[in-house]
């Protein structure tokens, strides 16, 4: 391509543009009427008045077209606007509004197709019509998003059709707007609101059953179940009831969350990434984890740290997290865990939970990993939690019924027990290590925070 004709070419393509916002196309009904009125023209020619049956028929379609044509309204008197929500969770339906005006009344038929991202759940296209009467319209349609993080809706396109419906009118209108895919937060919803702690109804009285712990938290009515031993007997006789101490684990620790996002957090498991299952997943860890007051830390790393999160607490510090975290994806990159626990090493010198996500496999076959552990071993509590490899399960449990299936099985059997050898020599050292399956993955890893609260163990 020569420099002049590369000068020129977005001269074209602006006019492409330019022609494609402006177009006044003919409609279906059109085409049907100019097709008769060729029929009643060529009859006309049979019968020896073709000449007059010209001129009818194309005087007949001149005066609706233009008819037609003056009840649309302009294109500058026209305003189109959009109202999406900012954001939205992942496969979490939401509703989008397109809004119409224009300065005098009209009776019209509007057709939108809007500049929905590709990601996103199709609309139908027989949804997005509406019967434009006075002087605004409004489409409603419900779509969702299907992959996490910032999508753009660039424009709404438009077509007009007046009352004789001979013509539409094309346009154009630009109206761009955000709107940010977070991961499915359902589940953190759900285990935020199951780990809450248990209501016992005594009498006209509730109480809350609170966790074993060491920090005093209040004076309260005994209750059937409670410990004989933590029976207060001062505020016992000052109140004539018998009260009891209840203690709570301990406020205020850090919880430090490390995610992998190297290549094979990329690989899909039960329909969706790995990575996305690890980050609903440690979202929720985060939220119950702020909901019992410590404090949460998050780390972010493929082949480089991609984001860190300094320890914070409250409900605005998840939305932090949530931030920071909700628009990454998975590098076609090995993983470094060298640089990423190197880091880690230097920023956080307080005491703390380390949850790493990752893959079994990246533990296990990873050889600088296992003396970086042990040595965070000592200032670190470390839980690593591992996607189960779910074909690998079911080769395990799998019926044979010949010689291929039976050495897959075996095959399969002797991974299943290598990964059960690591888990139990990182026991050895202190380090606990879980291969637990996609589905219980958020549980699993709020279940053991807790254990570790329970216990004091920080």
């Amino acid at each position: 391509m020569t420099t002049s004709s590369r000068k020129r070419w977005p001269r074209f393509r602006s006019l492409a543009d330019a022609i494609q916002r402006r177009m006044i196309v003919p409609t279906p009904r059109m085409a049907a009427a100019a097709a008769s009125g060729a029929a009643l023209i060529a009859a006309g020619y049979a019968l020896g008045a073709g000449a007059a049956a010209f001129l009818l028929v194309n005087g007949a379609l001149l005066g609706a077209s233009v008819l037609d044509l003056s009840l649309l309204p302009r294109r500058r008197h026209v305003r189109v606007s959009r109202d999406l929500p900012s954001h939205a969770d992942r496969d979490a339906p939401f509703e989008v509004a397109v809004r119409v005006e224009t300065d005098r009344p009209v009776s019209l038929r509007l057709e939108l197709a809007d500049d929905v991202p590709q990601s996103f759940l199709a609309v139908p296209v027989e949804s997005l019509a509406a019967d434009w009467q006075g002087r605004s319209a409004e489409i409603l349609y419900t779509t969702c998003g299907r992959e996490r993080g910032i999508h753009k809706f660039r424009f709404a396109r438009l077509r007009i059709r007046g009352s004789l419906g001979l013509w539409a009118k094309q346009l154009v209108a630009p109206v761009a707007q955000d709107i940010r895919i977070y991961p499915d937060m359902s589940g953190a919803r759900g285990i935020l609101a199951s780990v809450q702690h248990q209501l016992i109804l005594e009498g006209k009285r509730v109480f809350r059953k609170e966790r074993a712990g060491s920090e005093f938290h209040m004076i309260r009515e005994y209750v059937e179940g409670d410990d004989t031993r933590l029976i207060n007997w001062r505020a016992s006789a000052r109140s004539r009831a018998l009260m009891t101490n209840v203690f709570r684990p301990e406020r205020g620790k850090v919880v430090t969350i490390m995610l992998d996002c190297g290549r094979m957090m990329g690989v899909e498991l039960d329909g969706r990434a790995k990575l996305d299952a690890t980050l609903e997943a440690a979202l929720s860890l985060a939220a119950v984890a702020l909901k019992q007051g410590d404090k949460v830390a998050v780390m972010a790393f493929s082949n480089r740290v991609k984001a860190y999160v300094p320890p914070g607490t409250g409900t605005g510090h998840l939305q932090a997290i949530t931030e920071a975290l909700f628009h990454l994806q998975s590098d076609f990159v090995e993983s470094s865990y060298a640089s990423a626990l190197h880091h880690l090493m230097r920023v956080q010198k307080k005491r703390s939970l380390t949850v790493l996500f990752s893959d079994m496999d990246n533990y296990m076959y990873e050889d600088q990993l296992r003396p970086l552990l042990l040595r965070m071993q000592k200032q670190h509590l470390l839980l690593l939690l591992g996607l189960r490899d779910e074909a690998l399960h079911r080769w395990t449990i799998m019926e044979t019924g010949g010689k291929r299936e039976a050495f897959v099985k075996s095959l399969a059997h002797k991974m299943t027990l290598e990964r059960q050898a690591y888990a139990a020599e990182m026991a050895s050292g202190g380090i606990d290590v879980v291969d637990v399956p996609v589905g219980e993955l958020a549980w699993t890893a709020v279940n053991r925070y807790l254990d570790v609260k329970s216990g004091d163990r920080l």
